[in-house]
């Protein structure tokens, strides 16, 4: 059974860093695609960051060179390194698995996902 539970969320001032975790179970996520979304109150889920199976990545614009995706294969969990954040970073974050080698951030082609962790970024 696949399951992907999120935490790290929190609170934090402008400027400021997390790391979000999502730790998988039922499947090896080191050989499928996977990524990061985020959804704010009134918007669209966008594509944060993917991470391929042959370790390739790919981040949005607007956190390219603040953000880093990485993989534990050991501990079959993936991170989200987030620095330098933004009032505009405040989001739900969700990590999902990916059904295609591709792994572009389009929400339709992910298949498992989990239940969020909350992000804040006060200015």
């Amino acid at each position: 059974q696949v399951q992907l539970m999120e935490s790290g969320g929190g609170s934090v001032q402008a400027g400021g860093s997390l790391r979000l975790s999502c730790a998988a179970s039922g499947y090896i996520i080191r050989t499928v695609c996977m990524a990061w979304f985020r959804q704010a109150p009134g918007k669209e889920r966008e594509g944060v960051a993917t991470i391929r199976s042959d370790g390739a990545t790919i981040y949005a614009d607007s956190v390219k060179g603040r953000f880093t995706i990485s993989e534990d294969n050991a501990k079959n969990t993936l991170y989200l390194q987030m620095n330098s954040l933004k009032p505009e970073d405040t989001a739900m974050y969700y990590c999902a698995r990916g059904l295609y080698w591709s792994c572009q951030a389009h929400a339709n082609e992910y298949n498992y996902w989990g239940q969020g962790t909350q992000v804040t970024v006060s200015s």
